[in-house]
């Protein structure tokens, strides 16, 4: 069973209900952590008053020791305390590293396990404690970092190991706390082990003994001068009891923590007892163990804790993505949702309406290019249909200074793209351009390219309160040479998301071809596409000028019998150029038939592509011709025999279909686009990228007259299809049902 297979609704129901009680039981808890979380501050004052009062008078008295709880809910507070409790202690004392860090959540955390104690208790600061801000926490609920206190016929001494600055201090102090002779007995405690252990340990780390051993030395120095009864530290995970210079060396660190479990490292604690004169010091071994399961448990608990308490952001932020699934899930099981087009749209009124219709477009004439071009076509389209058309365009310097400024709106270009100079960043808060979409009202807005200008002309419809529409011209994933950007990086996740997420704002998306449609369904666009190719001036392309054929015949020097090939693109690395160079130079090679290539367009691998041309010795027949204007394309296509092309960066093709519109079968390589506008053997043919295949189907046409025009026949009808008059009013159709579904949609909101 596939994982899209085991998401049944059923199972999704299922989720969806966990997934809220989760929700409010996180809810619960915060609310619960706010108003019911008791605080606390000095925890060692209040637990010195209570100990000296209880053994006030007494020369007899008993305390545990534990070292490295680490926040053990598992093995500490549910195994070891109710042990303790049931011993005659009179206090426990932590030897250090009581928390797992010293964030505030495991402070909070603690001060929970401790509350489960029948007895004071008292914590020494270890490393653990003093992590992450720990010191400020420490103090603020416990009280100073090293401190003594007198109980009994007993002076309980704490210091602090973790601060090298104290030390100096420390021993000075520790010193003047030494000097009273009334107790019988003095205990310290400090985080670091000052000896090394007798068995060897089977985690053993340098930064677990005192690193300062010149601190350490004047330490066993003052308790050996002093007779201090017994030293007891943590942080090694096991226990350890040796005498130096007549003091008593205990290291105890099974309470938690990393405890191997063996017969080094095991789960204990430590009793002392004192009686008058005599102290005894037990080892008390404990055969517990924590689940693994349960341990995974408890530090998730420690985590749930840790977010919700201390951190408010991330209190929010977990909660907003639970709700979001919330509401995903939801919709997804419990809302009906009808993925079929409303037929009963009522389209009428905008399709009797004159319509007023606002292009955005990165690019316009005069820069020639299939997208202005397009652009062109379907504004007179339309204003031939009685509409309105405004265009918002970058400016160009060699723009028609007389183009009408209630038709066009230039904006001034900051940054041309490009040697070309195919992409302009245009200046999109001019406030001539404001003035003029104010002015015009357009009933949508058109835009022509999901990045910059598009991204505001989204902006400039919702502020309108207009829908907008987007044409998918472009595959720009082929174009990741022009972007500073590793290339996979910019084709398999920028530019498709980039698409996607620009479509998904839009109120429609109109693609060319069916395999347009079927990309952008892949990457994941799901607002309504319309698929609705291109339109072409089918009449201009069939008006043959004689004498500027001739002439073109005899600027590029071709003979009357010589067959021509025509190639119209942009001079660039994605439309695959230097391809058909290499394929034309083998198909000199192979055939006797003389012929001419003529490629059609400039752009910044001009320079290249004619060194490619004459390292193959191809320049007397394959012409890189240049621009040409719009108006002579016609005289260009009418002089050649057969169209031929190699760019996989297409959305349509549209100069296939000009060149079919003017009776030229095409031979072309296979890709998104051409797959939908070349019919094999009807009107071309289409290979993979193959530079053998794609040259056989080129010498076919070459050497075959009769085949040859039986598909040019077939081009030219194919092509009638497209004219820009049905093209223009099919797109005013889809205006039509986008507004349609736009006011449907604004009745339902209502």
């Amino acid at each position: 069973m596939t994982i899209k297979g085991w998401f049944t609704p059923r199972r999704l129901k299922y989720i969806f209900y966990i997934n809220l009680l989760l929700i409010l039981s996180l809810v619960g808890y915060r609310i619960y952590l706010v108003y019911f979380e008791q605080d606390y501050s000095a925890v060692h004052a209040q637990q010195i008053e209570a100990v000296q009062e209880t053994l006030a008078g007494r020369s007899q008295l008993s305390f545990s020791v534990v070292g490295n709880i680490n926040n053990s809910v598992g093995v500490f507070e549910r195994t070891m305390i109710p042990i303790i409790n049931a011993t005659e202690s009179d206090f426990l004392v932590s030897a250090g590293n009581a928390v797992s860090g010293g964030g505030e959540d495991k402070y909070r955390a603690l001060y929970r396990s401790f509350s489960h104690l029948e007895m004071p208790y008292f914590l020494t600061v270890g490393e653990n404690e003093t992590s992450i801000f720990g010191s400020f926490h420490f103090y603020e609920h416990f009280g100073p970092y090293f401190y003594s206190f007198k109980a009994g016929n007993s002076q309980f001494i704490f210091l602090d190991t973790t601060d090298p600055d104290a030390y100096e201090f420390q021993l000075h102090w520790l010193n003047q706390q030494l000097l009273d002779e009334q107790p019988t007995h003095r205990f310290v405690f400090l985080g670091d082990a000052l000896l090394k252990p007798i068995q060897e340990t089977p985690v053993d780390f340098a930064e677990d003994y005192l690193v300062d051993e010149a601190f350490g030395q004047q330490l066993q120095t003052i308790f050996s001068r002093h007779q201090v009864t017994a030293v007891f530290s943590s942080d090694l995970h096991l226990f350890d009891h040796q005498t130096h210079k007549g003091v008593e060396y205990i290291t105890t660190g099974g309470a938690g923590g990393l405890v191997i479990n063996d017969d080094t490292s095991f789960y204990h604690y430590v009793t002392v007892a004192v009686d008058g004169e005599n102290v005894s010091i037990d080892m008390q071994r404990l055969d517990i163990g924590q689940n693994q399961f349960l341990k995974t448990l408890e530090s998730l608990w420690f985590f749930v804790h840790s977010v919700f308490y201390v951190g408010h952001l991330n209190f929010l932020l977990v909660l907003f993505a639970l709700t979001a699934l919330a509401i995903k899930l939801y919709t997804t099981v419990f809302v009906d949702r009808d993925y079929y087009p409303n037929f009963d749209l009522d389209v009428t009124p905008f399709r009797e309406k004159a319509l007023r219709i606002m292009m955005v477009t990165n690019n316009y004439l005069p820069f020639i290019g299939g997208v202005p071009i397009s652009i062109e076509r379907l504004r007179r389209g339309l204003v031939d249909l009685g509409h309105k058309v405004l265009i918002i365009s970058p400016s160009y310097r060699d723009q028609d200074k007389n183009e009408n400024k209630d038709e066009v709106v230039r904006l001034r270009s900051w940054v041309a793209l490009g040697k070309s100079g195919e992409f302009r960043m245009a200046n999109p808060i001019s406030r001539r351009a404001r003035r003029a979409m104010m002015a015009f009202k357009p009933d949508l807005v058109h835009i022509h390219h999901p990045f910059w200008l598009g991204w505001f002309g989204l902006l400039w419809a919702k502020a309108l309160g207009v829908p907008a529409v987007y044409t998918y011209h472009t595959r720009l994933e082929h174009y990741s040479h022009y972007v500073p950007l590793p290339g996979p990086l910019f084709r398999n996740l920028i530019s498709h998301s980039l698409v996607r997420r620009f479509a998904n704002r839009c109120a429609g998306v109109i693609v060319p071809t069916q395999s347009a449609e079927e990309y952008l369904r892949v990457i994941g666009v799901t607002t309504n596409l319309y698929v609705q190719p291109t339109g072409i001036d089918f009449e201009r392309f069939q008006q043959r000028d004689e004498k500027a054929v001739e002439r073109l015949r005899s600027d590029w020097g071709i003979a009357k019998d010589d067959c021509v090939f025509v190639s119209v693109s942009r001079l660039s690395k994605e439309k695959n150029i230097y391809f058909m160079i290499d394929a034309l130079a083998e198909l000199r090679r192979r055939s006797d038939r003389s012929f001419h290539c003529l490629l059609i367009g400039d752009g910044e691998e001009r320079g290249a592509l004619q060194q490619r041309i004459e390292e193959k010795n191809l320049a007397d027949c394959v012409h890189l011709v240049g621009p040409v204007p719009p108006d002579e394309m016609a005289n260009y296509y009418q002089l050649g025999d057969a169209f031929v092309f190699a760019s996989k960066s297409e959305t349509q093709g549209m100069v296939i279909l000009e060149a079919m519109a003017a009776r030229l079968p095409v031979v072309a390589v296979r890709s998104s686009g051409i797959d939908d506008v070349v019919r094999e053997g009807y009107n071309g043919f289409k290979t993979r990228e193959d530079r053998n295949l794609w040259l056989e189907r080129v010498q076919y046409l070459l050497e075959n007259d009769a085949e040859r025009e039986k598909l040019a026949d077939q081009a030219l009808s194919f092509a009638g299809d497209f004219a820009i008059d049905r093209f223009a009013d099919d797109v005013a159709g889809i205006y039509a049902h986008v507004l349609a579904s736009e006011a449907d949609r604004k009745r339902g909101d209502a």
